[in-house]
């Protein structure tokens, strides 16, 4: 299978990861209204936490983002991710080399809650934006770190509550270092529907790892 899609015009992967709770299935649907709105087909591959009765994907966060009208152009699939798998699943590569195969422009790879040493999905995507939320001082989650070392953007998600700047302004500390490489940091808020376009004008600008040669 893979070596029958080897020629297919690829688009961008852009994998959304961070902590369970973060809100990244409501960035992901409020980031689905402004890729449409470029007349963009995007597909999103969700890494669903496993229930523990049936075995299959629990689709709360499926339902959070999904358009409110139907769309051809917005393809969402959940699956069921066990636990000790980096927090997704097998074979998304082969998932969206079909998914561009059919048209679609633009795969979301969402990942079921990261933790520290979650770090595969760098080598399934384009981009990688780590998700965190405001928190205070030392409550802020440095045990991510091994998350924040493979972001090309770090957003600081449900920026409308109270910590937002500080998280910033500690998250820019930590990784923007002199002769480092400089990751940007972008405040969204998907509850006001604030700094979303913004994400998605930065996503953009980014090189692709695939033409950066990474």
């Amino acid at each position: 299978m893979r070596s029958e899609l080897a020629g297919v015009a690829r688009g961008r992967v852009i994998a959304i990861t961070g902590s369970g709770g973060v809100g990244k299935s409501s960035l992901i649907g409020k980031l689905i209204g402004v890729i449409r709105g470029n007349q963009l087909r995007v597909a999103v591959l969700a890494c669903d936490p496993q229930s523990p009765l049936t075995g299959g994907a629990l689709l709360g966060d499926r339902i959070r983002m999904s358009p409110t009208e139907p769309d051809d152009g917005v393809l969402i699939r959940s699956f069921a991710t066990a636990g000790g798998h980096q927090a997704i699943i097998p074979d998304l590569d082969v998932m969206s080399s079909l998914l561009f195969a059919y048209g679609f422009e633009v795969v979301i790879l969402e990942t079921v809650g990261a933790g520290q040493g979650d770090t595969a999905v760098r080598d399934l995507a384009d981009t990688v934006v780590v998700l965190l939320q405001p928190e205070s001082g030392d409550e802020l989650q440095w045990e991510k770190a091994g998350v924040l070392e493979i972001a090309d953007v770090v957003v600081i998600n449900k920026a409308d509550l109270p910590g937002a700047e500080a998280t910033a302004a500690q998250v820019a500390a930590l990784l923007n270092l002199p002769g480092c490489r400089q990751i940007p940091i972008q405040r969204t808020s998907p509850a006001r529907n604030e700094g979303i376009e913004e994400l998605w004008e930065l996503l953009e600008k980014l090189p692709s790892h695939t033409t950066a040669g990474h």
